[in-house]
């Protein structure tokens, strides 16, 4: 496939400018909007934005479901020259909390449930916060609005939050270069129109939900935010909406490929694409039987330089375990221990190099040396790649391979979760006198997490009350599947808690 048109990047809210004017570009419970009626209301919030937050470069924080504001602000905040930091809606305070103090962000703009949900302290001094529909009713009282930006493509536009393998999430600097990019190369790949309709299922504050709104408003087509309750829900999505787009992690495609599908849901499906883990031979011929007339794009991507890989449609069914190869505008080496590139079959760390590669992470200057390094002697981009820790291997035609991870990181539902977060939240219910997080390999989930913990001194064994603490601290996806309790924990010679062994015994 030959490279895109423009590889040229450009200030992320001129996405807002792409469509025609008439076309329909986001379809909300109440109305839809036109691409005309997005470059309106991009204006206002910009305008308002810029008002109540003169200083360039300040960050403003959203955490809320999928709606208007957290399908705009995106563009609105960069036009204003902010940087927009979305807090995932699945999130619970502590982690809301951490976020609002470790981006430094001077307003936090929420529905009132999640305001409600924050305590005393959660909320730094510096910041202010604003309820969703307060926001509304302010902007409609400003006469401010601005003209698409002249931005500088590597300033900042957002910081995305990830979790890592140890320590609490951290921000990952992205610049309008980077979204531009992505948004152009997966638009182009993916062969997205101006009649395109996207069904965004994923969290906005993923970096491959928030690219469901950038791409396909890149290629003028029209978007429909969805939270979900039930799979059924996606089904009937599909069906009232036309949707000829959707994006998924393997366990949700693994519950929509258990239901029935009627003819009005799949008619207009032309693609299905996978990113968040890997796709098994069962699930693509489920979902060749569903939607026998879709293309289905298997995909490789990390946060840090937005997507690496895609599979193309034709190679999915002789090579289902298959990443591809790189996407336009990225360079994909596979490098050994001892730097050099080795031969087909044979192991080594993918590296990512190119301009979709991010800044590195917000105020972390250790973790990113550790991962944002100088691209290798083999690279053609040269500057700095992203050495992404996992272990692939290409094979003689060029496809690459997943082969595991260096890490403890789990990866559950599609979600990316740091074992450390739950141990901290079990260590601080004070039943708890060690805790160790670990992803045992699950069918449908990927990862499936298991806490292995020791009592504290006046802690029965088996003690129901962790697991409601635990509710009440985490969101969903880091809940234990199951929790294992001990008299003790195995050690390694180094002193530490013996997660190799702890794994080993588990998932005997």
């Amino acid at each position: 496939m030959p490279q895109p048109p423009d590889p040229d990047p450009r200030p992320l809210d001129h996405l807002a400018e792409r469509g025609r004017a008439d076309a329909p570009a986001l379809v909300l419970k109440d109305r839809t909007l036109s691409h005309g009626d997005l470059r309106t209301r991009v204006a206002q919030l910009a305008g308002w934005l810029a008002e109540r937050i003169p200083k360039k470069g300040a960050h403003v924080a959203s955490w809320a479901a999928k709606g208007e504001l957290t399908c705009l602000l995106p563009l609105a905040a960069p036009r204003a020259g902010l940087v927009h930091v979305p807090i995932n809606p699945l999130l619970k305070r502590a982690q809301a909390a951490h976020i609002l103090a470790d981006s430094g962000s001077v307003l936090l703009i929420a529905n009132e449930a999640r305001l409600a949900s924050l305590e005393s302290g959660d909320i730094p001094a510096s910041c202010e916060t604003l309820s969703e529909g307060s926001l509304w009713d302010d902007v409609a009282q400003s006469d401010a609005a601005l003209p698409p930006s002249d931005a500088d493509p590597d300033a900042l536009a957002a910081i995305l939050y990830t979790s890592g393998s140890t320590g609490r999430p951290k921000g990952v600097m992205l610049s309008h270069a980077n979204l531009w990019l992505g948004a152009v190369s997966v638009a182009h790949y993916l062969k997205l129109s101006a009649d395109d309709v996207t069904l965004a299922v994923l969290p906005l504050s993923f970096d491959y939900g928030q690219n469901q709104l950038l791409s396909t408003w890149y290629a003028g087509g029209c978007v429909t935010p969805l939270d979900y309750l039930f799979p059924r829900d996606v089904v009937k999505a599909c069906a009232r909406h036309g949707v000829t787009t959707l994006a998924a992690v393997p366990p949700l495609w693994v519950q929509l490929s258990e239901l029935d599908w009627p003819g009005d849901a799949t008619a207009a499906m032309r693609r299905l694409t996978n990113s968040g883990g890997a796709l098994t031979p069962d699930l693509v011929r489920a979902l060749r039987a569903d939607f026998a007339d879709a293309d289905i794009y298997a995909m490789y991507g990390l946060t840090e330089a937005f997507r690496s890989t895609y599979l193309d449609p034709g190679l999915i069914d002789a090579n289902p375990a298959s990443m591809g190869t790189a996407i336009p505008f990225a360079e994909i080496l596979v490098v050994a221990d001892d730097g050099t590139v080795p031969g087909a079959g044979e192991e080594g760390e993918l590296v990512h190099c190119g301009p979709l590669v991010a800044q590195g992470y917000w105020q972390d200057a250790e973790r990113t040396a550790e991962r944002f390094k100088p691209a290798p002697a083999a690279s053609r981009y040269g500057g700095t790649a992203v050495w992404s820790g996992d272990r692939v291997k290409r094979d003689a035609d060029g496809l690459l391979y997943f082969v595991g991870r260096r890490d403890a990181m789990i990866k559950s539902s599609g979600n990316r979760i740091s074992p450390l977060e739950i141990e901290e939240a079990a260590l601080a219910s004070g039943l708890v006198a060690e805790a160790c997080a670990l992803g045992v390999p699950d069918a449908k989930l990927g990862h499936a997490v298991h806490l292995v913990v020791r009592p504290a001194d006046d802690t029965p064994m088996e003690d129901p009350a962790l697991a409601k603490k635990l509710a009440r601290q985490l969101p969903n996806f880091m809940q234990p599947q199951v929790i294992h309790w001990r008299q003790s924990m195995p050690l390694n010679p180094n002193g530490k808690i013996d997660r190799t062994a702890l794994m080993q015994e588990i998932a005997a």
